[in-house]
């Protein structure tokens, strides 16, 4: 059933907090509320509101953040997370529309301590003649200092690197520890339980040829933990780039210390095919049982949308969702040394994966890739910013300026990607029950967290097998959520007679952006011939529109203004609630289910440079789009 509510005073005025709001009359609530106190809030046992957090950022002591002439470090990082007024490494203030409630730090491993001696001009950089031409595009700024940076990206993937480089910055090297250290410290001083979590972390940036393989590697601990080790690397030959390599570091990580440790893949899309495989990994070892548990194990978590383009769906791979192109980035690979072919994608979108991941379990009894869903920027100009009016670029060369929708962001002789098509893209809110550490770690591991593409839409799914109307009339789907159910990242638990799955789902705008659209559910399926499939569902909507003859439900209307970066909330709605009970359910078959909700149409970033620096926009620059929250899956397994 479809439930609408209109945007009046009181909705609009329900934060995302309000939507957990506790029901104690509700006859589950023993199970959640065991003393049922007068106070729906004592004794409260699950996560009430979402926190909103960024699991994928760069600061100039990463090597290629730092040659596009980054110069702010992890403090500065910290700080303009937190909400504070921080000056750009191009010299312009900025600060957050609403502070983030966590981070995730992830400068690259990989030649740690060599950004600033590259930018310091050391010696033993300009020794070198590669360090010289890097030296120059970084000392010119701007589109130079972005086409040296690339190139000193292009050498890193292709392994050309100089050797004294790779070594000197390497594990064993003064550098390296003491970067590391750095970075660990500045973590610990900013890290501020139930207030602000600074979560210590690195990116492995595993990019064979140009393939991308890149972890980022989150920790739940301190510094007692995490300076008893350093990080693995991917250059040899101190370091590989071979996935197995790092879930062994995982592990010793784990053993040495006694902490606990993640790690998350991001932009398959820029793997050309290789990052979700099936059969046979990059590195040529198979796809084995050794292989699905590791990776079950250590990566539960997939970064799903980013600067680097939306990696949910791609219209070749799903030709029946009119939503799936959305951002796409589909050139070829990272440093586009290799142009795509359309047989690449299926080992590269999320959704395609969360299918995959469905065979590989029925053959191997292990699901790798049983992820929930996250949003990062992947910015490396040290300021997270995913929100469209207030967009500092992927990098340094791309911060606002009247130019930088005027030339690529990377381009070679076999293709390019334009200034223009970077993402305001994207940040993970995590269901945990306090701002610690610990708790937000833990809902990670759970995969209660979901994604959007910038604003802060609030989404609550839950799925089993007697939800019904009334668990709507209550207005708090926490309590009949857990209670009767399991929550996103969950599955769902063993059948009850004939019943099929239903899912309550409540969306909730972002209390200062742009209505709702509508809630779609994705299905994926393994059917008992072996064939995967999916389908999406409208299953809660705006206005009085009804899906036509061929199932699409007609679009909801465009206000934007593009002269003043602008739009009207004269359409969609503030809320969106429904129970939804899967109307193809087939009991034999695996399957999972997770919410996409979709705004209304609002002006890309681009639309904004227009209007403040009154210049023309190229034909071909996506103007409009509309913004979207993930919810990550919930997954049914047949018995036996």
């Amino acid at each position: 059933m479809i439930r609408f509510f209109s945007t009046t005073a009181i909705l609009i005025a329900i934060s995302s907090a309000a939507i957990a709001q506790v029901d104690t009359t509700h006859e589950g609530a023993d199970t959640v509320l065991p003393e049922r106190p007068y106070s729906p809030y004592a004794n409260r046992t699950f996560p009430a509101r979402p926190l909103w957090g960024e699991t994928h950022l760069h600061t100039g002591l990463s090597l290629d953040a730092g040659a596009f002439g980054n110069i702010l470090g992890p403090d500065e990082a910290w700080r303009f997370a937190k909400g504070e007024q921080v000056i750009s490494s191009t010299g312009q203030p900025v600060k957050l529309g609403r502070p983030l409630d966590w981070m995730v730090l992830t400068d690259h491993t990989d030649l740690m301590g060599f950004a600033p001696d590259l930018q310091a001009g050391n010696p033993n950089i300009l020794a070198s003649e590669k360090g010289r031409e890097w030296y120059a595009g970084y000392s010119a700024g701007g589109e130079a200092a972005g086409q040296s940076a690339f190139d000193l990206i292009t050498n890193f993937a292709q392994m050309t690197l100089p050797e004294e480089f790779v070594t000197g910055y390497g594990p064993g090297g003064d550098p390296f520890a003491f970067t590391w250290e750095k970075i660990v410290q500045a973590a610990e001083r900013h890290n501020d339980p139930g207030e602000f979590s600074a979560f210590i972390g690195f990116e492995w940036t595993s990019v064979p040829k140009g393939m991308n393989l890149h972890r980022n590697v989150m920790l739940r601990d301190g510094a007692m933990r995490a300076l008893q080790v350093v990080p693995p690397t991917t250059q040899p030959p101190l370091g590989s780039t071979d996935p197995k390599v790092l879930y062994e570091w995982l592990e010793m990580y784990q053993e040495k210390t006694g902490g606990r440790a993640v790690a998350f893949a991001h932009n398959g899309n820029l793997s050309n095919g290789w990052m979700f495989p099936t059969e046979t990994t990059y590195h040529g070892g198979p796809v084995d049982q050794a292989y699905v548990e590791a990776r079950a194990r250590w990566e539960p978590h997939y970064e799903t949308t980013q600067i680097k383009g939306d990696g949910e769906a791609h219209p070749a791979l799903s030709p029946d969702d009119p939503f799936a192109d959305y951002e796409n980035w589909d050139v070829g690979n990272l440093d586009i040394t290799e142009l795509k072919t359309e047989e690449m994608l299926g080992g590269e979108y999320a959704r395609e994966a969360l299918k995959r991941g469905l065979a590989l379990e029925a053959k191997f009894g292990t699901n790798p890739y049983k992820f929930g869903m996250g949003g990062a920027t992947d910015s490396h100009t040290s300021l997270a910013t995913a929100e469209e009016d207030n967009f500092f670029g992927k990098s340094v060369s791309v911060e606002p300026s009247p130019t930088r929708i005027s030339h690529p962001f990377i381009a070679n002789e076999m293709g390019r990607i334009e200034g223009y098509e970077l993402v305001a893209s994207g940040y993970t809110a995590v269901w945990a029950n306090e701002n610690t550490r610990e708790s937000i770690f833990d809902a990670f591991k759970r995969k209660e967290t979901y994604a959007t593409t910038g604003p802060r839409i609030g989404l609550r799914f839950f799925g089993g097998w007697e939800f019904d109307e009334n668990d709507l009339l209550t207005r708090s789907p926490a309590v009949a959520g857990y209670s009767k159910g399991v929550p996103m990242g969950g599955d769902l638990t063993p059948r009850v007679g004939d019943s099929v799955p239903s899912f309550m789902i409540f969306a909730l705008k972002d209390p200062i952006g742009a209505n709702l659209d509508r809630v779609q559910v994705v299905k994926g399926w393994l059917d008992a011939d072996g064939g995967l499939h999916e389908k999406v569902f409208d299953v809660a909507w705006t206005g009085e529109r009804e899906p036509g003859d061929d199932g699409k439900l007609p679009e909801v209307g465009n206000t934007v203004d593009l002269e003043t970066a602008s739009w009207s909330n004269s359409i969609g709605a503030s809320e969106l609630a429904t129970v939804w009970s899967d109307p193809d359910f087939d009991p034999a078959e695996r399957a999972f289910y997770y919410v996409r909700v979709l705004e209304i149409p609002t002006p890309r970033w681009v639309v904004y440079d227009k209007v403040r620096y009154g210049i023309e926009l190229p034909e071909e620059a996506q103007l409009i789009h509309q913004e979207r929250a993930y919810s990550s899956p919930i997954w049914y397994t047949p018995e036996g």
